[in-house]
């Protein structure tokens, strides 16, 4: 459902998922909602092609359907928000966590850590600490003759 005023839905800085690629589905939502649960489409589901989007890279397509893979049918990511009682806030929430869902998936992945050894002096504080430790024990012990 293109708007006007929201050119796409945008996922990071360089990455913006054209409206024309969304799809909306409402149905009915559980919950809180008092006499219009029974009548007012308020769960929103939004759907993506994933798979067939013009918006990522190949690179960025590889890397979203290796890490979202699980949740994907047939390369569409679906999102489903029903915890608020109007829809226009479910949309909203179903716009939000395909964002952050998305931005997650096609982050770098982190770099390497590079394993390091323990410093002198912190062996040294861990070690006196040990020591100050088996002290403090040893005079609660009975004496011994």
């Amino acid at each position: 459902m293109p708007s006007p005023h929201r050119p796409g839905l945008r996922v990071t800085a360089g990455l913006t998922i054209p409206e024309s690629e969304l799809v909306w589905r409402f149905s009915r939502s559980s919950g809180p909602g008092g006499q219009g649960v029974n009548t007012a489409d308020s769960r929103a589901e939004l759907v993506w092609d994933a798979a067939g989007s013009s918006a990522l890279s190949d690179h960025q397509r590889a890397r979203l359907l290796d890490r979202l893979g699980g949740r994907l049918v047939g390369g569409v990511l679906t999102v489903a928000a029903s915890e608020h009682r109007a829809q226009l806030r479910n949309r909203e929430a179903a716009r939000e966590r395909l964002a952050v869902l998305v931005a997650e998936a096609i982050r770098p992945p982190a770099a390497a850590r590079r394993p390091t050894k323990p410093t002198r002096g912190s062996k040294e504080r861990r070690l006196g600490a040990k020591q100050r430790r088996t002290d403090v024990k040893k005079l609660r012990r009975p004496p011994t003759d």
